[in-house]
């Protein structure tokens, strides 16, 4: 596959408080031990955008991870996935999925 992997970003609508960013990034840590999943680069700032990239792991099982960070608790709603791969050269390029993903 020439190194090539599906990878899903998380995207969150940036907020005066960025409190939730850090609960999130070590809540990731949590669900890759859980379900297997890597977070492959940190966290970043994308438009009017905070986007972390998760990996590793097929893509139900991504969209499960990324349905439990955008729907807990003091994060802002109105996250959604973007369904890519890591030799995607941008950040939201891909298929847009909504969270949480039922």
């Amino acid at each position: 596959m020439g190194g090539m992997a599906l990878m899903v970003e998380i995207h969150f609508p940036l907020t005066a408080d960025d409190e939730w960013i850090d609960d999130v990034g070590d809540f990731l840590i949590d669900l890759e031990e859980e379900l297997g999943i890597e977070e492959v680069e940190d966290g970043e700032e994308s438009g009017d955008a905070y986007v972390f990239f998760i990996a590793g792991a097929r893509e139900r099982t991504l969209l499960q991870a990324a349905s439990r960070v955008a729907t807990r608790k003091g994060v802002p709603a109105g996250a959604f996935a973007m369904i890519t791969d890591t030799n995607t050269p941008r950040v939201g390029m891909g298929r847009r999925v909504d969270l949480p993903v039922r």
